[in-house]
Formats: C-alpha cells, structure tokens, sequence
C-alpha cells in the first residue's frame, strides 16, 4: 500500500529543480531544495557500468552535462565526478540521496526502461535499487513505465510499494515503441499483474476511461508532469496527487 504521505504533499518532479538557482534536475541540491520547501520528491535512476543505480534521468549524458555518451559507459565513481550543467555538484548514486533524504519526505522513484522497448531484458538496475532500499527507514516508492520491471522489484523488494508509471502512448510522443507495445501499454492491463498499488498517468489523459477504472478500485491516481497552477487544479479533479515542476504547488488542506 502506497503510505498516505504521498497523498499530503505534491511530488517535485527531479526533484525542486531551477539552473537559475543553481539546483539541476535530480540534484543534491534540488533535493535538498524540495525537503527545505516541505515537498515530496520524484527521482530518476539509471545504471552506471559498474551496476550502480544512479539519479540521473536521461541514457545519455548529452543534454545535462558538458560530457558525451551513454549514462551506462561510465563508472558510478567517473559519473561522480562529472558535474552537472547548471550546478556544481557531480551526478549521485541512488545511495547518496538515500542517505540524503533520509525519511524526511516521501521519495518516489521512477527507473527508466533499462530494455529499450519496454520488454524483459532487464534486471541489474533493479537489483541495484532493491540492494540500495534495504535497510531504508521512510516513506518510499518504486515505479516504472515497463511494466515487467514492476514484476521483477516485486520480487526483489516485495515490502516496497511499487507502481506503474503510465499514458496515452501517442505515437508523436513515443516514436520509438512499436505501435503493438503503445496499443498494449495505453489500456494498463499489467496493473494486477505487477502487484501496483498505484499508478502515476500523464496529466494529458487523465479522463481515460481505465484511469477511473483503477481509481475505482481504491488505488490511488498519480500524475504527471504539472507545471502550473491551473493545470494543477484540473488535474486534481481526477489524481489523487500531483508531480510538479516549473512552480511552487500549493500544498492542499
């Protein structure tokens, strides 16, 4: 069962990022920003070459540092010590922001699609996060968008609340994923299957008619990627909670 912490205070989506500020996305210092703020925080993990579950939200380094090439290419203590754009601090491990954290807010974890196109070629990155979690005292969740990496944590971490990260699959929005695995994934039939307990569904298709399926059933409804104020309050008509960027969420009674 999700704990109700993650239904009191809205999620920061990376984490309370702003490069103006100097706080990158997934950050220390975006962390310690949305904990200061009183914010629960959304994170991202990717797998360095040595099997260690990293925050960092992209497979490349391109776009968030000065450095090129797959995430996967490096070694957690090489990604360590590159710094991200905008900040001045290298990328962390899961570990590190575990230690971080602390228990102090709700801390939701996204791993990203280690198969490439959502199937079962997958498997250390969610041993490394399950290893990392293990004596973890807090409110924590895992979630995926592949559905068969929420099956594999339920088995490596099976007291850890876990959810499917969801959408409308349009093909202009996901290019890459055969028209079968959009088709497929846009209905969430792996819901029961995976043990969620929860979803997180992009905030452009929340009136999907199985997105109230499933809130019908008592689990809560996430949602994705909030960036105004506005937006929120429709969103809040249908999710239970929000993930935010971009603003400050108000924090509801």
């Amino acid at each position: 069962m999700l704990p109700s912490s993650f239904l009191s205070v809205p999620l920061a989506h990376r984490a309370l990022h702003d490069v103006a500020d100097g706080r990158p996305e997934n950050s220390r210092a975006a962390i310690r920003a949305a904990m200061d703020a009183g914010y629960g925080i959304e994170i991202d993990l990717q797998l360095s070459k040595d099997g260690q579950a990293m925050v960092f939200h992209d497979y490349m380094l391109d776009r968030l540092t000065h450095e090129r090439g797959p995430v996967r290419g490096r070694t957690a203590a090489e990604l360590g010590q590159i710094v991200l754009d905008g900040g001045n601090e290298g990328i962390p491990t899961f570990a590190e922001v575990l230690d971080l954290v602390a228990g102090r807010v709700p801390l939701l974890v996204e791993l990203k699609d280690q198969d490439g196109a959502m199937g079962d070629n997958l498997g250390p990155l969610e041993e490394a996060s399950a290893a990392a979690v293990q004596n973890y005292e807090g409110p924590l969740a895992f979630m995926s968008f592949n559905p068969n990496s929420v099956a594999r944590l339920a088995c490596l971490a099976p007291d850890v609340p876990r959810g499917l990260v969801t959408d409308g699959y349009k093909a202009e929005n996901w290019a890459l994923l055969p028209e079968n695995t959009r088709t497929h994934l846009r209905d969430i039939p792996d819901f029961d299957r995976t043990g969620a307990c929860f979803i997180s569904h992009g905030v452009n298709d929340l009136n999907r008619p199985r997105v109230a399926e499933i809130k019908a059933t008592g689990a809560p409804i996430l949602c994705w990627t909030v960036r105004s104020p506005e937006q929120e309050a429709e969103a809040r008509r249908i999710a239970d909670n929000i993930t935010f960027e971009g603003y400050l969420a108000a924090f509801t009674a």
